[in-house]
């Protein structure tokens, strides 16, 4: 887990504290369950098409410095070789 801090309006603080407090949990937790509904949402939000384009966009971004290989060629005897072991 990553240490973060925020700084929140006075009003939203009350509000967030009151909340944690009326669900019994820290305010550290009251913040990730906010974060992850806002961002599971925006999943929903995008549908197929913006998930696709999410994907297409990091394609061939992360190149292997070594240069191109076999893998997606031979994935099958990949798997193959995984399961035996």
């Amino acid at each position: 887990m990553v240490r973060t801090q925020i700084q929140l309006p006075d009003e939203m603080h009350r509000r967030l504290k009151a909340w944690a407090n009326r669900v019994g949990i820290s305010m550290s937790e009251a913040v990730r369950r906010c974060v992850a509904e806002r961002l599971a949402g925006e999943q929903l939000e995008l549908g197929r098409d913006g998930l696709v384009r999410e994907a297409m966009a990091v394609v061939g971004k992360y190149a292997d410095p070594e240069g191109r290989s076999r893998v997606a060629e031979d994935h099958d005897e990949h798997l193959s070789e995984a399961y035996e072991g």
